[in-house]
């Protein structure tokens, strides 16, 4: 008799960042739809965004967050914090995200603090420059975390020890 297993059930955190209503223009008239944009995140280092469109808000909202549930990445932390900063630029958004010492909390807005939030990121400093559209807000941010290189990455490719591409805060007091 096969012996019967309970598989382990990852809780997301699911975050509507933006609904919109959207209309396209027919030769009839105008005819409108919703857009939503969502992020899902496991708060330990995955998160995912998506957008749906569909003429009802619930239907959109459940296609967004089933895009964002299939589009999540592994993204590299460095404790409560990313490992080094990154300036990235999508579309007329400009975003710089800067790792913060622990206690800093989240300084970011909108659709920023909803993908850093759901990564499980908790110290942060954040800017957006240019356009603020939720849409390219929420993918720039996805891109600068998928930039983000773990130290145990960069010290191999620099070939050096771990300690010295740590940030400041992180690294052993030596005492002597």
């Amino acid at each position: 008799m096969a012996e019967i297993r309970e598989v382990p059930t990852v809780e997301y955190e699911e975050r509507i960042v933006d609904i919109a209503r959207v209309a396209k223009v027919h030769k009839g008239g105008r005819s409108f739809s919703f857009r939503v944009v969502a992020v899902v995140g496991d708060r330990n280092g995955r998160v995912g965004v998506g957008v749906g469109k569909a003429r009802a808000v619930p239907e959109a909202m459940r296609k967004a967050t089933e895009r964002a549930r299939r589009n999540m990445k592994k993204i590299a932390l460095l404790g409560t914090t990313i490992p080094h900063p990154v300036v990235v630029k999508f579309g007329a958004t400009q975003l710089i995200l800067k790792p913060a010492s622990p206690g800093t909390g989240v300084i970011a807005a909108g659709g920023v603090r909803a993908v850093l939030e759901a990564a499980g990121i908790r110290d942060v400093l954040t800017k957006i420059l240019g356009s603020t559209n939720p849409v390219n807000v929420v993918y720039a941010t996805m891109k600068g975390l998928e930039m983000l290189r773990s130290p145990e990455e960069v010290a191999q490719i620099r070939g050096r020890p771990v300690e010295e591409v740590m940030p400041p805060w992180s690294r052993k007091r030596h005492e002597g």
